[in-house]
């Protein structure tokens, strides 16, 4: 490695060219690589750049060539219609003028001299459809087209009703109709008819082909003039080119036209898609001078955008050949120079991967030098600590004294036992050495037990809830060190929040994918997990404090507050179980930390939790004198252990090694039950006595019990299939109840859990 940094350092020859520099600065030879990347990347954005702005400004240029060109085209349509019109208001008057002083009994019996004189004008104008002499009660008269005239009622036309009642004054245009005299389309120009009294006697109307528009319309070129409309000012087409498939009758009263009517009432352009069939349009209008219609023209978005392309496309034919020739040289000497730093980028890819795997290495040396010390002082320290708790619970449960000063200094000493056993259990779980008593665990109904214990550890002032997923798979976890994982997270989550906040606790199913797994090489599988979060709205922890979270002491507590071991703890248990941790945090913002377990696979033989609740009652047996054999090596426990059996009514056998104990064994044969330490002197461990045991005796029961996990009854943290094991330390209650359990005794009476299934619920740093 310090052959390959001196390498790094001192240059290394890649076709003439240095390429050792420090890792992260960058050699000599990626300065020209970067001047070519930028090269090439310039061949092509340079000339891309003026092509966009050069663009961008033609584009710009035929959209107003475009609006100029509708405008001009717009203001010929709208010099037609203004003649049309005109057109129209003299036929109104010429018929006016022939109508003078008739009535309508002289109209019928003149009808057929009218009907000639009405055809002769209608046949001179093509824009005219018909000519129509309607009656006071709606009924037609005489006509340019149609004679003799048949009974036809138009008394509920709207050119009738809007005159009768007076609602308009000179003429009215109509929206476009269906005639019933024959099968026609058209629109009307109406005007009132009155007598010398001036009462209402009737209607003449000018009924006005849409065709005749939309053939004068067609004529403009479609580049010029796409679509060309006739409007009502109240949206109603009145003739369009070209004749839409689906005829619209009106337009939307919120529609882009009318929108931009109100604006500009005279005169405008706007840009919208169509309400008749739906396309792009660029459209100009205006209003005839003395009706209430709009001539409207457009051409299409997408005809200016050709229009553009085509000129665009004539710059291109230049452009891209020598566009392309300098982007093809700047490629060739990219290329050449890459190759020459291509040693040069694998050699600081293995030297990071070297410190990449050093750094691991000395992060599992810790880790490994930690639960080495660990497992040295467990099975001596646990040996103290369960003679020491022991006897204080003997102590205090003999003790008749009325003194409480003498009962406080017993229980403060069994307090600080309990605090020391909890510091090596956590230190033990951190080194994956404790022993997990592994079950098929539903941690919904696990997390749901423990919600109300959590409930009271973290106080009012910060809000619990749970979300449990529905149908959460099962996790073979050890089911204690999962409650005690869940509230570590839970006081570490209170202590983030001191002014109050909230707890959420949720469970669900997890599928950690091939891209997740990736990023976690080192870590876990991808597959199927069972989830556990806790999160907080708390303060949430710093990049530099995530980074040391799982390191044991560590903690961002004051001194004395924390042991540093929680989150250490937690890491370890989900380490040892197979499982994922992952904490998700931002400062300020809170934070949430998810614990993966592998699912269990359904058809499993593991022990199914809970099975029941022995341990959270008191005990009473139903048969005493029961022999127990006691091998422990450790005199102070070895003495206490027999003790606490006695008191319970059952016979003690002692011995201090596994061959005494085998004897023992020999010699009697009413031994009920062996209780074995798993470490013991003079070269027979426990398991191997148990062996010896189970050989003489098969339906002996045997509980072992150990401070130290790396002996003979536990492998990879967990202990073998069909063993009982009492962990130290243990208390004179776990001892009891234990033995029951073995020996089948029964459990009544409600009581107080033992102290080792107790969770304590101590901040941990």
């Amino acid at each position: 490695m310090g052959r390959v940094r001196s390498l790094l350092r001192g240059g290394w020859p890649f076709g003439g060219h240095s390429a050792g520099t420090e890792k992260g600065k960058g050699g000599p030879s990626s300065q020209p690589q970067r001047v070519l990347r930028i090269l090439v990347v310039a061949s092509l954005l340079l000339p891309a750049a003026v092509l966009g702005i050069g663009g961008a400004l033609s584009y710009r240029q035929h959209v107003k060539e475009a609006e100029s060109r509708l405008q001009r085209n717009t203001a010929r349509l709208y010099e037609h219609a203004i003649k049309v019109f005109e057109t129209f208001e003299l036929s109104a008057r010429y018929i006016d003028e022939l109508l003078n002083r008739v009535t309508d009994d002289q109209l019928r019996v003149g009808e057929a001299q009218y009907h000639a004189h009405l055809r002769a004008l209608t046949d001179t104008l093509p824009q005219l459809r018909d000519l129509w002499v309607i009656g006071a009660d709606g009924h037609p008269i005489v006509s340019g087209t149609v004679y003799p005239m048949p009974d036809i009622d138009l008394s509920d036309r709207q050119y009738f009703r809007v005159h009768k009642n007076n609602e308009v004054q000179g003429l009215y245009i109509s929206e476009l109709l269906e005639a019933r005299a024959a099968d026609l389309r058209f629109f009307a120009i109406s005007r009132k008819r009155v007598d010398r009294q001036g009462q209402f006697v009737g209607v003449t109307t000018i009924s006005i082909a849409p065709e005749y528009f939309r053939e004068y319309y067609s004529e403009t070129p479609a580049r010029e003039v796409e679509t060309a409309t006739l409007l009502r000012e109240d949206g109603a087409v009145l003739a369009r080119h070209p004749d839409p498939s689906q005829p619209v009758a009106r337009l939307s009263a919120t529609g882009p036209f009318m929108m931009a009517i109100r604006t500009a009432p005279q005169r405008g352009m706007f840009r919208a898609v169509s309400a008749i069939d739906g396309v792009d349009r660029l459209f100009a209008y205006r209003k005839l001078p003395r009706h209430a219609v709009y001539i409207v023209t457009g051409i299409k978005s997408s005809t200016i955008v050709e229009q553009w392309l085509g000129a665009i496309a004539s710059h291109l034919l230049f452009g891209v050949p020598a566009t392309l020739a300098m982007f093809v040289l700047a490629i060739v000497a990219l290329r050449r120079t890459e190759r020459e730093s291509l040693a040069y980028g694998k050699l600081q890819q293995e030297v990071a991967r070297r410190e990449k795997t050093e750094q691991a290495l000395r992060q599992a040396q810790k880790m490994e030098a930690v639960g080495r010390l660990t497992g040295g002082i467990a099975h001596d320290f646990n040996n103290l600590l369960t003679a020491i708790l022991g006897n204080v619970d003997m102590a205090l449960r003999r003790y008749k004294s009325e003194d409480e000063r003498v009962r406080r200094s017993l229980t403060a000493a069994r307090q600080a036992s309990e605090r020391a056993a909890t510091l090596i259990q956590r230190l033990l779980t951190f080194s994956r050495q404790h022993p997990q008593e592994v079950k098929a665990v539903d941690v919904n109904r696990l997390v749901q037990g423990i919600s109300e214990l959590l409930r009271r550890t973290i106080g009012e002032p910060v809000n619990m809830e749970t979300v449990l997923g529905g149908g959460v798979w099962k996790a073979a976890v050890d089911p204690n060190q999962l409650e005690n994982a869940i509230l570590n997270l839970a006081v570490n989550a209170r202590d983030a929040m001191p002014e109050g906040g909230s707890l959420t606790i949720e469970t669900s199913n997890a599928y950690l994918d091939q891209a997740y797994s990736a990023a976690h090489a080192e870590e876990f599988r991808e597959g199927q997990y069972v989830m556990v979060a806790v999160s907080d709205t708390g303060s949430g922890m710093s990049k530099e404090v995530m980074e040391h979270a799982f390191e044991p002491f560590f903690t961002t507590k004051g001194a004395g507050v924390g042991t540093g071991l929680g989150l250490s703890m937690v890491y370890g248990f989900v380490k040892q179980s197979n499982g994922h941790i992952k904490i998700y945090t931002e400062v300020g913002e809170g934070t949430t930390i998810k614990l993966y377990f592998p699912r269990l696979a359904e058809q499993s033989n593991l022990a199914q939790w809970p099975a029941y609740e022995l341990d959270r009652v008191n005990l009473v047996q139903s048969h005493r004198g029961e022999t127990i054999l006691l091998v422990e090596d450790d005199e102070e426990v070895n003495r206490f252990a027999a003790e606490v059996l006695r008191d319970h009514g059952y016979r003690v056998l002692t011995a201090y090694d596994g061959p005494s104990g085998l004897q023992l064994l020999k010699n009697h044969r009413d031994i009920a039950l062996l209780f074995t330490d798993v470490v013991l002197p003079h070269g027979m461990n426990g398991r191997e006595l148990a062996d010896e045991a189970l050989s003489l005796r098969p339906n002996l029961p045997v509980l072992f019990t150990t401070g130290y996990t790396r002996n003979a009854i536990i492998h990879q943290g967990r202990l073998d299939a069909g063993v009982d094991l009492l962990t130290k330390p243990f208390t004179a209650e776990a001892l009891a109840r234990k033995i029951c359990e073995l020996l089948g005794d029964v459990a009544t009476d409600v009581g107080e859990p033992a102290p080792e299934r107790q969770v304590v619920a101590k901040a941990a740093g």
